[in-house]
């Protein structure tokens, strides 16, 4: 039997305010979120997007992890869009080989019974 174990998360940004200082500029708000530019622009790995109870709601994966986080947001094909305003929280765990963000993802969305991945889900 294989074992797998997910990563632990190398960047996790929730929703929140921004509390402007004299001086600053004030960062659009994308669904309650500031702070995309803490998410890795170039590099591969796997998000999941939590709601306020921290429950699981989406697992992804991507070649570059910034742009499609915010093409969900973005999108009007994306899986979540009729949910996006359920997602408070989002976690990224950068994994650069693609075959494991494959393993990773059906994994993470089939152990953590992710609520909207419905095509790669295997316990509904």
């Amino acid at each position: 039997m294989i074992k797998v174990e997910l990563p632990k998360p190398n960047v996790v940004i929730t929703q929140r305010e921004q509390v402007l200082k004299e001086g600053e500029v004030e960062i659009p708000s994308i669904y309650g979120f500031i702070d995309f530019h803490q998410l890795p622009r170039d590099v591969g790995g796997i998000f999941m997007f939590y709601n306020k109870e921290n429950e699981l709601l989406f697992v992804g994966k991507a070649r570059k992890i910034r742009q499609r986080i915010k093409k969900h947001f973005e999108d009007n094909s994306s899986e979540m869009i009729n949910h996006r305003n359920e997602v408070y929280k989002i976690s990224v765990c950068i994994v650069a080989e693609a075959l494991d963000r494959d393993i990773y993802e059906s994994y993470a969305i089939n152990t953590l019974r992710s609520k909207y991945n419905i095509d790669k889900a295997f316990f509904r």
